[in-house]
């Protein structure tokens, strides 16, 4: 899991984050503590602290004093639209750009995504099929 060109710190709060999405790590529940991620990435305590402290910034922890940090009601929330912008600049700008220059409009880019998403279904059934 340590990506080592990364800091540490956000490969941590990315995990945690990813829990949060996932839903292992459900909203109202208590967070790992930055011990615990300590010893789990066999990392300095300071390091997992640093990826907490992100966190709370970002509003997806909470600190309830004596007990620990839990996740926000409405993290996932939180994650999930910063990851749909995330997505949006990452992906979607270059592919809008790119159908300019090939002329295709939006229905053009629906049909294609239709057609590769209705293949990758197809795909993904016949080789369940096989499993």
């Amino acid at each position: 899991m340590i990506d080592e060109g990364r800091p540490l710190f956000l490969q941590i709060a990315e995990a945690i984050e990813g829990s949060i999405v996932d839903g292992s790590l459900s909203e109202d529940t208590q967070a790992p503590s930055t011990n615990e991620l300590a010893a789990f990435y066999r990392i300095n305590p300071a390091t997992a602290a640093k990826g907490v402290a992100m966190l709370t910034d970002k509003g997806v922890l909470i600190k309830r004093r004596g007990i620990g940090m839990f996740v926000a009601v409405g993290a996932r929330d939180i994650l999930l639209r910063e990851r749909r912008t995330v997505f949006a600049d990452r992906f979607i700008d270059p592919l809008l750009a790119e159908a300019r220059t090939l002329g295709l409009d939006a229905e053009d880019l629906a049909a294609l995504l239709r057609e590769r998403a209705d293949g990758a279904a197809s795909t993904a059934l016949t080789e369940g099929n096989r499993a």
